[in-house]
Parts: structure tokens; C-alpha cells; sequence
């Protein structure tokens, strides 16, 4: 069968983010009924026309264990992202997790950059001008929203 493997070995609460524009940090918990020799693997496809490459960096918790996984030099594409954590055990098949993912929606933005204000003592008050920030992707600049929090007047 497809889903060969022991109910509640596969990996739990996975998730993924992308940061500093080009890193991508993935983690997991162990399925909670997964032997504890259980080791898991990631392997991520960036798009349908790229091979499947598992994680370099693995994250490992005390007993060794792969819970997480860090990419370097990550770009995000038009497709959604193909991710696979498989696992492996001595006493049994593990479950595999799949889920495919929207990169764009996961990263955690850099802060605007050259952020400059000029103030004036009359009536017109600041200028506060910025360029947008950096990202893994090319976008357009007119897709961000900025909300100016002024502290003091």
C-alpha cells in the first residue's frame, strides 16, 4: 500500500520560514507512537523541473535525532515548494509527511531600507521616505504595505 508504515510514526507540527532573504529553517517533532530509533529525513524540490535535494544541515535534538533542517542560498520561485520527510527505523515502516508550500508566504521580511525623515518646524510636518526591502524573490515594489508607527510627536 501507499501509506505503508505504523500509525503515528510520521512527523508532526512541521513548518518552514524563510529569513536574512536567503536562509530557510524547517522543523519537526517525532510522530508520537514513532520506535525511538526512529531517524528522519528531508528532502524539498523547489519546482517541478528541479531534482529533489535533502537537507545538508540537519537540526538534531539530544538523542541525535533529525528534527529540523537549514537551507542555504534559497530563492523562491512561481511554484509552490514540494517537501517529503521520510524515516527510518529497525522495528518498523514510518509514515512519510508531505506538503507542498507557497515560499513567498513563509518568509519573514527584512525592514525597509535607507529610511530617512525630514521634518519641518511649520505645518507640513515629516517626509519619511524608504526603498522597499530586500527578498529572496524579485517583486514588484507596488506589493508591499508599510504602516508608520510615529512614537513621538
Amino acid at each position: 500500500p501507499v501509506f505503508a508504515g505504523m500509525n503515528g510514526s510520521a512527523i508532526e507540527n512541521f513548518s518552514c520560514v524563510i529569513y536574512n532573504i536567503f536562509l530557510m529553517n524547517c522543523t519537526w517533532q517525532a510522530g508520537r507512537d514513532a520506535p525511538a530509533d526512529t531517524q528522519y529525513f528531508l528532502y524539498w524540490q523547489k519546482s517541478r523541473d528541479e531534482e529533489e535535494i535533502e537537507c545538508e544541515l540537519y537540526i538534531k535534538d539530544e538523542n541525535y535525532r533529525n528534527m529540523g533542517c537549514i537551507f542555504h542560498n534559497v530563492t523562491i520561485g512561481i511554484e509552490k515548494a514540494y517537501f517529503l520527510v521520510n524515516g527510518s527505523s529497525r522495528d518498523s515502516l514510518i509514515h512519510f509527511y508531505d506538503e507542498y508550500i507557497d515560499l513567498y508566504k513563509i518568509e519573514i521580511l527584512t525592514a525597509p531600507l535607507n529610511v530617512t525623515a525630514h521634518c519641518t518646524r511649520d505645518s507640513e510636518g515629516c517626509i519619511i521616505t524608504w526603498h522597499p526591502p530586500l527578498t529572496s524573490h524579485v517583486e514588484k515594489a507596488k506589493c508591499f504595505q508599510y504602516e508608520i508607527s510615529i512614537q513621538n510627536k
